[in-house]
């Protein structure tokens, strides 16, 4: 693979597995060093260890929902790898049920998850990419983020709102050589909703691919949003 990366640091949060393993693998591969979190300190370690052959990768525990662990987690990039160049923000939940048979936490945990910690990990991504000249954010959205379903009340809102945040967040840093991009895959053969074959399913690794693909764009040009679908989806 070409390393047209070499020289930059990436974070990925939800880096421990499924898609985000699979952004923290290309990105290594592409010549970047890499931070990764993730609540799970033994998933953490798992994923820093299986990871550690490909290039410089750290990780760091951290709740996405608690302001005061990405902070604590760019600090730890700022001291391991200089500061991101690259953010991608990828942790995420999904809890689905009826909207009045939620509890105020699903709720709480969907939104604080999928959308407040987007902007706590932009916020604190933010005046270290000044500092560095500039940088790039890419927000893994979701195709629920534009097609509701029945049970997918807290998911959707979590994802319509990311898309809207990642929108303004882009007109905000346009003009401060931070680009902004949003990513938004269909059925993705992860552990997020598993049930019955994967086969038909978007690969990990091809959104991977649209990550590489973004960031290879040259400077003048933005892909401000992806929306991915399997080819084939069952029927």
């Amino acid at each position: 693979m070409e390393r047209f990366l070499e020289g930059k640091s990436a974070a990925v949060t939800g880096g421990t597995r499924g898609i985000g393993y699979a952004i923290a693998r290309a990105l290594l591969r592409a010549g970047a060093a890499v931070a990764i979190c993730g609540r799970s300190e033994e998933n953490l370690r798992g994923a820093v260890a299986a990871l550690a052959p490909e290039g410089r990768i750290v990780g760091q525990t951290a709740d996405v929902s608690r302001c005061e662990e990405v902070e604590r987690f760019f600090a730890f990039i700022e001291r391991e790898l200089g500061g991101p160049d690259i953010l991608v923000n990828n942790a995420g939940v999904g809890i689905f049920a009826p909207a009045a048979e939620l509890t105020v936490e699903d709720w709480r945990r969907t939104i604080e998850t999928n959308l407040t910690g987007a902007f706590y990990a932009a916020r604190a991504a933010i005046p270290r990419m000044r500092a560095r000249g500039g940088g790039f954010i890419i927000n893994i959205s979701s195709l629920a983020a534009r097609n509701a379903f029945a049970g997918g009340a807290a998911y959707n809102a979590s994802k319509f709102g990311l898309n809207g945040f990642s929108e303004a967040l882009m007109l905000d840093y346009r003009y401060e050589d931070i680009r902004v991009s949003t990513i938004m895959p269909g059925s993705v053969a992860t552990e997020f909703g598993r049930s019955g074959p994967e086969d038909w399913k978007i690969a990990p690794e091809d959104i991977a691919e649209v990550v590489l693909f973004l960031l290879r764009m040259p400077a003048r040009t933005l892909v401000s949003r992806v929306e991915v679908r399997p080819s084939k989806p069952r029927k």
